[in-house]
């Protein structure tokens, strides 16, 4: 009887590792999900074309056609995405006027009209 419970007891914990585990895994998915829900919230506000996301999400997923090992196909997808609306001309663009705006802001000799 004492050794089916350590049998019990071993078994409870190799599961709660692998729910651990997959909590950690799923609170990347998440973090990842909302950097890319961020970005594509700057791009509406930026007014990007449908053709243009549309590219943006074609590429991503015909560089995830093929899945790497060891990498798990959604967080790959997001990750992919993620990377390529960060390469997003308009948003580059917004972040450099915005980077060149406080850098006007913090010039106290410099006047706006």
């Amino acid at each position: 009887e004492l050794q089916q419970k350590l049998e019990e007891t071993d078994l409870l914990r190799m599961e709660l590792q692998m729910l651990e585990t997959e909590r950690v895994r799923l609170s990347l998915v998440e973090e990842k999900l909302m950097d890319v829900l961020q970005l594509l919230q700057q791009l509406r506000d930026l007014n990007i074309s449908k053709r243009a996301l549309g590219k943006i999400l074609l590429s991503t997923l015909e560089s995830c056609r093929d899945p790497q090992p060891g990498k798990a196909c959604l967080f790959e997808v997001l990750d992919t995405l993620y990377q390529e609306l960060t390469a997003c001309e308009l948003l580059q663009s917004q972040a450099l006027e915005k980077a060149r705006s406080r850098q006007a802001l913090s010039n106290p000799l410099l006047i706006s009209c």
